[in-house]
């Protein structure tokens, strides 16, 4: 899912050429994903890319620095990484449990 894809389905409102709104938006996506992290669930940032790069942006890698993953350069060169936090996002939420007791 893109930025803009996120703010249409959750109608957000927001206008990603708009610089404020747009950090708006970044803030709001780390502190989900500090959360998740904390709770010891994957980050549901790593859903969410930039459009028109197949990768996240700078920020999800300077996010995962700050969570203790590595350094967020190394990590943006790791395309296993990306996927992985991908793949453990995917298999946590559809694990109908899971789902189930966060709603």
């Amino acid at each position: 899912m893109t930025f803009q894809n996120l703010i249409y389905e959750a109608e957000l409102g927001l206008n990603l050429e708009n610089s404020y709104e747009k950090s708006m938006l970044t803030e709001v996506i780390d502190e989900i994903s500090e959360k998740e992290h904390a709770a010891g669930r994957p980050l549901l940032s790593a859903l969410v890319r930039v459009k028109g790069q197949k990768n996240q942006g700078d920020n999800f890698f300077r996010l995962c620095e700050r969570l203790g993953y590595g350094s967020w350069k190394e990590l943006k060169r790791n395309h296993k990484f990306i996927e992985e936090q991908r793949e453990a996002c995917r298999e946590f939420w559809q694990d109908r449990k899971n789902y189930t007791s966060y709603l």
